[in-house]
């Protein structure tokens, strides 16, 4: 018997588009021989479900179930593909732990750490991975300039601390300007980082690992046309070259790699992720882990997938029959 699958889209950030388009590339991935396939559709308090032969039908969220002609249907497993709140930060982890359907992401507690950018730089330094040098501030704070930027320097980058797609980000060159780029993070976060400028190559790596084997694709290396990756380099064409296999040395990509399984490792993480980095000075320096990278026809790890001779469908099948496979041993 088929089982069905939800793939949760959507969401409550500025991530909302991004992750509706990722959706639609991920229902034609996703093997319908195999599985029956829904998507549901999740903006606040609001839950609906579409398919093939229906649409916009209320999710139960007592549940998570739908209703369609007196017959009820109940989900085997979440395929969530919620890029920022409440899918990337632990929140949809946390209802779906409670209700004990497997879903295809990092757990609650790595999820709220991984999409924190302060917490997940915090976590690593112990395990001697280079991270650049930043300073943070909340509402309210009083902002000191001199300070910051004695840590940070100029120019460098003013970021909501939880955000995704470089909404909010500002690359800061004039001191005055600092307060304004704190506000416009504001917009996407209660909290803000503000990091040192890196100069060198951005690179990031997918990768999927189970209990039976890992699937680590090869880097990519990204070449914005603007002054750095931002949302119209990532989602408009032409605006970035995204250069997969990376144009580095076989030895560096290896080094790539392995410190993206590593972290993949420390963080405990499941289902596919992405680790970007800023490689510079002969070395690399971690920036932050997507555990909902993009999966819309512009992002990087369908391309990185297909570099690696991959058929999306079967990553996406492992994804799912890994999520079912670790709840089986949980509840066992």
């Amino acid at each position: 018997m088929k089982k069905n699958i939800a793939i949760v889209a959507g969401g409550d950030s500025s991530e909302y588009v991004v992750s509706i388009n990722s959706a639609k590339q991920v229902a034609n991935w996703v093997d319908k021989e195999k599985y029956n396939v829904y998507t549901v559709l999740v903006k606040g308090t609001e839950w609906i479900v579409n398919s093939e032969s229906f649409c916009d039908v209320i999710v139960n969220k007592d549940d998570f179930s739908f209703t369609l002609n007196n017959q009820k249907t109940t989900f085997d497993c979440a395929l969530i593909i919620i890029h920022g709140t409440p899918g990337e930060d632990g929140k949809l982890q946390g209802y779906f732990d409670t209700l004990q359907i497997p879903y295809t992401t990092a757990n609650t507690l790595a999820s709220a750490i991984t999409f924190n950018k302060i917490f997940s730089k915090n976590y690593v330094k112990p395990f001697n991975i280079s991270i650049a040098k930043y300073v943070t501030v909340k509402k309210g704070d009083v902002i000191d300039a001199d300070a910051i930027l004695n840590v940070t320097g100029l120019p460098c980058f003013v970021k909501p601390n939880c955000g995704g797609s470089s909404f909010g980000i500002t690359k800061l060159k004039d001191k005055e300007k600092l307060l304004e780029a704190i506000e416009e993070a504001y917009k996407e976060d209660h909290e803000v980082i503000i990091e040192e400028f890196l100069e060198g190559m951005e690179l990031t790596c997918g990768l999927v690992k189970t209990t039976k084997q890992s699937y680590i694709f090869p880097p990519t290396e990204i070449v914005s046309k603007n002054e750095f990756f931002d949302y119209e380099a990532k989602y408009t064409k032409g605006m970035a070259d995204e250069i997969t296999p990376a144009r580095i040395s076989d030895k560096l990509a290896k080094e790539v790699q392995q410190l993206s399984s590593q972290i993949y490792d420390i963080f405990q993480l499941n289902g596919i992720v992405r680790v970007d980095y800023i490689y510079t000075n002969k070395q690399l320096y971690f920036m932050e882990v997507n555990t909902v990278p993009g999966m819309s026809a512009a992002s990087i790890v369908p391309q990185q997938i297909e570099a690696a001779g991959y058929n999306p469908k079967d990553i996406f099948t492992i994804v799912i029959e890994d999520a079912l496979e670790r709840d089986q041993s949980i509840k066992k």
